[in-house]
């Protein structure tokens, strides 16, 4: 038996460079090697986009593009979240065990707070639970996760933990899984951040970006007038074009840019020059590919068809046997 991982990715906004070397790109290594679950969260997307007009549209976007960047139906399962009702069902049952004070103290929670002051409803607080609901009811031991999704990995163990206490053991405790590497960050092109799914759209590459609009983004990156005296320090949002460029250009490239920065005789223009190339040269064949698998609607209904026979078997056996161990099979 492999060991099992379970994520998701909201299908809002566009799948940037960050969400690929953060996480698509170990996705694709962990198919390899274990039994993967990996799903569109339409329903954690209802919390702070409750207009589902273009939500169908964004679904099979989204599945596209990870296909599109390498992951494969037949080795991973690739769902939606709302087709596996079980996993609505145990969001119920933890809800049970979750409590106010807790949900009302999670960063993400005051950060949407202070975004929606006007939409701060119930889904929202318990974004943490159903996210546990998530990943337990694979009986998951791994979640690729960022650091910014550490504090809601962590009462999904509480959870976890508070259900096997109260009626038996029957759930792992999910722990955060990278392949041991330092998670990579992938930086803004304006040096104010990470890349962003829908804000701050100038300073981030999307893997949907045309050739030309690339080469904007990437002309328009924050730099100076460069260093006056030979080895002098990079200020980071030099550092961050050079990070970028580490992502996607040859390594004797880089060293040739890192070398005239310590001669103190970069030219600005021309490595931003050879970025724009090297960001084309990687992301156009992502593009091209997904608006292929994304115009063939018959396909990606299919694995979606596919993938949620698998989720939901898996999902009814925890259902299942969670039911059992609450006494709520009154039938047997």
């Amino acid at each position: 038996m492999k060991e099992i991982v379970v994520s998701g990715i909201r299908p809002t906004g566009f799948l940037h460079l960050g969400n690929y070397f953060g996480a698509m790109r170990n996705y694709v290594r962990m198919q390899e090697q274990y039994d993967c679950y990996f799903f569109v969260a339409d329903w954690h997307s209802l919390t702070t986009h409750p207009d589902t007009k273009e939500l169908q549209d964004s679904v099979l976007r989204v599945l596209a593009e990870n296909i599109a960047a390498g992951l494969d139906p037949e080795k991973a399962c690739l769902y939606v979240q709302s087709a596996i009702p079980e996993i609505s069902e145990l969001y119920l049952y933890l809800n049970m065990l979750a409590y106010k004070g807790e949900l009302e103290k999670t960063v993400t929670f005051k950060e949407k707070v202070r975004q929606h002051p006007e939409n701060v409803n119930a889904g929202l607080l318990t974004y943490p639970v159903l996210q546990t609901a998530d990943i337990i009811i694979h009986r998951a031991k791994y979640v690729p996760v960022g650091k910014d999704q550490e504090q809601h990995l962590e009462m999904a163990r509480n959870f976890a933990q508070r259900f096997n206490h109260r009626y038996g053991e029957l759930f792992p405790e999910p722990h955060a899984f990278n392949f041991g590497n330092e998670l990579v960050k992938v930086p803004s092109l304006d040096g104010t951040g990470k890349m962003s799914k829908s804000e701050n759209q100038l300073a981030t590459l999307y893997l949907a970006d045309t050739d030309e609009l690339i080469r904007k983004k990437v002309m328009k990156a924050k730099t100076d007038s460069g260093p006056t005296e030979p080895n002098s320090e990079m200020p980071d949002y030099i550092q961050n074009i050079f990070q970028l460029m580490s992502l996607v250009s040859e390594e004797n490239t880089l060293q040739k840019f890192r070398d005239d920065f310590n001669a103190a005789n970069i030219r600005y223009g021309d490595m931003k020059k050879q970025l724009a190339e090297d960001m084309v040269r990687f992301i156009a064949p992502i593009r091209e590919k997904a608006e292929a698998i994304r115009a063939d609607e018959t396909y990606l209904k299919k694995v979606m068809q596919q993938g949620a026979e698998k989720a939901r078997a898996s999902a009814q056996e925890t259902i299942r046997e969670a039911r059992a161990m609450m006494g709520l099979n009154y039938l047997g």
